[in-house]
């Protein structure tokens, strides 16, 4: 299991597992599940966005890192069409036919898992297109590391996971990370459609490539346009800083309608604007563009949009000038936008966000989808403790449930562990 750490400050963080000895326990929870042996253990990381956010569904460019935390499977597959799920976090399973499998179907958490394989018979022209395994169906164990609601993207690991399992069983060579990538981005295509289509999740597609597609020791710049990515380096300790993720354990959901309403405001005023996405609206022009919109929310939509994607890009620059101290007012400037333009941030999030710069924090922002889950705080390297410190007393003082608090070490990518 993960291991939860409790210092002497009374401050949880969480420390991913080692991944052979998750891989073990995974295999070995499938033999007590199905008693039988899974034909492999395969695991995808969950991702924190470091900037970008809410702007992958719009044309817009983001820039993630995949976390130690990973999402694990141990997977058997099957001839009869039927597929078996269950969890080390759920009590209950789910069995089902992939016949019955598409759009809304199945509901709940497994529709994360059994949406996978229809989704990649969607995708023409892939090398794991008409694999058996597609249709055959399968047995497997989830077993999660990735925190549930904290923005964190269990849901894109989870799918990840079930993807580069299936791929490996279909025969597609996927140990290569890099020369792999042009599947990977198929694979985080039907990810994509899995959790939209069949789960009724409106997200983007950022969390599947920063699960699939990064790579140790670096960020993607994902250009959300065309699905490509720049792997950027990112070595935080070298400057002398650290990422510190903070899940506010405020759970949130991506079904919710709220995230659905603020996608379909982007689509509404890229149609009045006559664009086809946000990135097409130029920075410099963006007070005319924000005149031709019809009212103050659709404005404030907008805005936030536009000036986060120049954010991000300005954020890839001067991380590829090795001037990472600068981005911080930029992370700043991002969570202002989030909070007041695009409105998806919450009380524990602004919490963590305010106490973090006020305990010498550098730049800080909510992370992830928001109504709840995580802030980032770019902090010195030696202030993790205290700033740490600081952010649980505020969540005492508000009688909040305390937070937990994770190490971002840029990870990588999704892959066969056993």
């Amino acid at each position: 299991m993960t291991s939860t750490g409790t210092t002497g400050h009374g401050l949880e963080f969480l420390e991913a597992p080692a991944r052979p000895s998750a891989a073990a326990d995974a295999a070995q929870r499938f033999r007590e599940a199905f008693g039988a042996e899974p034909a492999g253990v395969w695991s995808a990381p969950g991702r924190v966005n470091l900037i970008g956010e809410h702007v992958d569904y719009t044309g817009g460019l983001a820039l993630p890192l995949a976390l130690p935390h990973r999402t694990f499977v141990a997977l058997a597959p099957r001839t009869d069409g039927t597929v078996r799920v269950r969890s080390a976090q759920e009590a209950s399973g789910w069995d089902g036919s992939l016949a019955d499998v598409g759009p809304g179907r199945p509901d709940g958490w497994a529709a994360y898992v059994a949406g996978v394989p229809w989704a990649m018979a969607q995708v023409d022209g892939a090398p794991f297109s008409g694999a058996d395994v597609l249709s055959g169906g399968f047995d497997v164990l989830v077993d999660g590391h990735v925190p549930l609601g904290s923005g964190l993207s269990s849901s894109a690991a989870l799918e990840c996971a079930v993807a580069v399992a299936l791929a490996d069983l279909a025969g597609v060579d996927l140990r290569d990370p890099r020369a792999s990538d042009a599947v990977r981005a198929r694979l985080a295509e039907a990810c994509v459609r899995a959790e939209n289509d069949v789960a009724g999740a409106p997200t983007g597609g950022m969390d599947q490539a920063a699960s699939l597609r990064c790579h140790e020791g670096a960020g993607i710049l994902l250009d959300c346009r065309d699905g490509t990515v720049r792997h950027v380096p990112l070595d935080l300790a070298a400057a002398g800083l650290a990422l510190l993720v903070v899940d506010t354990r405020a759970s949130h959901s991506h079904s919710g309608g709220e995230y659905g309403q603020r996608r379909a405001s982007l689509e509404a005023a890229c149609a009045a604007l006559g664009v086809p996405d946000m990135r097409a609206v130029d920075p410099a022009g963006l007070d005319a563009a924000l005149a031709e919109l019809p009212d103050d929310v659709t404005r404030a939509r907008v805005r936030h949009a536009v000036t986060e994607i120049d954010r991000v890009r300005r954020a890839a620059a001067l991380l590829a000038e090795g001037r990472e101290r600068e981005i911080a007012g930029l992370l700043d400037a991002s969570h202002e936008s989030l909070r007041h333009d695009y409105e998806v941030s919450s009380v524990e999030l602004d919490l963590v966000v305010d106490t973090a710069r006020s305990a010498g924090a550098l730049g800080a922002r909510m992370t992830g989808g928001g109504f709840g889950g995580s802030a980032i705080a770019l902090v010195e390297i030696d202030a993790v403790r205290s700033v740490a410190a600081e952010i649980g007393i505020a969540f005492a003082a508000q009688g909040l449930r305390a937070p937990q608090f994770l190490p971002a070490l840029p990870s990588a990518g999704a892959a066969r562990d056993l």
